[in-house]
This record gives structure tokens, sequence and C-alpha cells, in this order.
């Protein structure tokens, strides 16, 4: 998807996995991390908390530029994409991973049970003041995980900068996927199709406020 060259899209995530699916979409944008405490934000459904995640990111990085007038104005439009993942497993929130005991864990219960993913997609149009925001799922199905692909992963360390330490695109991990019910971008944080279709309800959105205005 190319969008008009007056369109600016910052992607709020220091996230390499959300950066390389930007880029598939073919998506030119710019990188601004948020720094907030996630651990501050509680809610006991899942989707509530990615979502109010996704939201804290979002305002977090909208007040950090709210002085630079410049960098909104130098678009037509701008847009800021927040985004946020929790790994359901057996009715528990799982976040990534802080311990080795607790990847072990997490990891280790995917060869009883299926993980589901549930992650939140905002976008926010800078211009107008235009939020869209959605919740995409998936469900994936693993054979048993062999304990010396658990001890590889946490030695690499990669697991722990993802929710549930699940890491479905990893050459260890994704012999051992028996099925999915839904899409690997979503399961790997940034669902293409949910992005596509809120990146342009903001942009129309916008177009229609600016019009009415």
């Amino acid at each position: 998807m190319g969008l008009h060259a007056d369109v600016k899209i910052i992607l709020g995530s220091s996230s390499q996995t959300r950066q390389a699916i930007m880029k598939e979409m073919g998506l030119e944008f710019e990188i601004m991390s948020a720094d907030i405490d996630e651990g501050a934000i509680r809610r006991d459904k899942a989707e509530n908390l990615v979502m109010a995640l996704a939201k804290a990111k979002a305002e977090a990085i909208f007040a950090r530029i709210a002085t630079e007038t410049s960098e909104v104005a130098s678009a037509k439009q701008s847009l800021l994409i927040t985004a946020d993942q929790v790994v359901v497993h057996e009715g528990k929130i799982l976040e990534k991973p802080r311990t080795e005991e607790e990847a072990r864990r997490f990891i280790e219960g995917y060869s009883r049970s299926p993980a589901k993913t549930v992650g939140a997609v905002l976008v926010t149009n800078l211009s107008t003041g235009v939020s869209k925001g959605g919740v995409d799922t998936a469900e994936i199905y693993f054979h048993s995980i062999p304990e010396d692909v658990i001890n590889a992963l946490i030695a690499e360390g990669t697991v722990f900068w993802a929710a549930g330490g699940l890491l479905v695109e990893h050459p260890l991990v994704s012999p051992l996927v028996n099925a999915m019910v839904g899409t690997v971008d979503s399961v790997m944080g940034l669902p293409k199709e949910l992005t596509l279709s809120l990146i342009n309800q903001a942009l129309d959105n916008g177009s229609q406020s600016q019009a009415r205005s």
C-alpha cells in the first residue's frame, strides 16, 4: 500500500518485528518509542489491557511532540501507530517473561494447550485528533516442544522481548507449529489487514473533520 507523499507515519514502537512488518506493507515511517511503565497499567481482560497500553503509548509520544508543531505541520496529515500484545494461555494473561524460570514455564505450557495472541493497534491522526483502534486475535497449536529447544531459546534471549516468550517465526519454533487460526503477522504483533483498515479510517475521518471545519 502506498500512501500519498504528504501523509507522514510515525511508528510508536521499538519492536524490530513490527518495523519489519511495516516495511513488508510498503509503508515509509519514522520510529519513536514510548517510555511508559507498562506494569502500572492493569486490566482484567486481555483485550482491554492491550488497548489501554496502546493508548498510553500514543499519549506519551504525543506529549513528547506536542510542542514541536513543525513535526505535525510538515505534512497535511500525520499518523501515529501504536500497538501492544499479550498471550493468553490456559486463562492467564502472559506478558514478556521477566526471568528464565518464567520463560521456561510459559514455553513448556504451549506443549499442553494452545496459545492465543491478543493484540491491539491504534492509529492516531495527529493532525486532526481522530483516533481509530482495533483488536486482533490468533490461536497457535504446537507439537511437543523439546527441552533442548527451550534451553536454546532462553540462552539466546530473544524470548524475553516477546509476549509470552512466543516466537512462532523463530527457526527453532516454526517447525513445531501444528496449526494456526489467524495470520502470522497478527501473532508477530502487527496484523496487516487491521492496520491498513485503521489507517484508512483515520485518514477518511480526518478528511471529513477538515471538510466540516
